[in-house]
């Protein structure tokens, strides 16, 4: 059975080897941490599976405009024998929900559209929305709240933790 929950003191360690395991550089682990320095690690949530960490998503504030604040999803990670079971479907699940909860109306992910289009995230340029990274259609958002999505409103920018980083 898996168990989603926020992350709690102790799991860095666990979170750290998931995210590292789960792409080509220890880019994104990094990024994890420096964003839980920083303090903008608004949403971190993890899969466990037999009291094992096995999933993590993190999400971050992002700005557009004159301080129009959402969430940035990234990284989504789960390790390679627990894919395929809906982890990552749970955890980018459980994270919007708590995206809400925490006052986000909107969020971005730069990924696979067929992906999380099932989530309800949409290409963002076709609202107005641009990424500072070149993501085109990959670059996404998700109203998570009726009327919050800043249609038009331009460049989204990440937290700057992102830009200290080979991403």
């Amino acid at each position: 059975m898996t168990i989603i929950r926020p992350e709690r003191p102790g799991d860095e360690p666990a979170i750290r080897a998931v995210v590292a395991a789960a792409f080509p550089t220890e880019a994104e682990a990094r990024l994890v941490d420096l964003l839980r320095e920083a303090g903008r690690l608004s949403v971190s949530l993890v899969a466990e599976v037999d009291g094992e960490v096995v999933g993590h998503v993190a999400f971050s504030p992002v700005t557009v405009g004159p301080g129009v604040i959402g969430a940035g999803l990234a990284p989504l990670a789960v390790r390679s024998a627990n894919r395929g079971r809906g982890v990552g479907g749970m955890l980018i699940g459980e994270g919007l929900a708590a995206c809400c909860t925490a006052g986000f109306g909107w969020a971005v992910v730069l990924g696979e559209p067929r992906y999380y289009a099932r989530f309800g995230f949409r290409p963002a340029p076709g609202v107005g929305l641009a990424d500072e990274y070149g993501g085109g259609d990959a670059f996404q958002v998700a109203e998570l709240v009726p009327g919050a999505l800043p249609v038009g409103a331009g460049l989204v920018r990440y937290a700057p933790e992102f830009a200290s980083l080979d991403v």
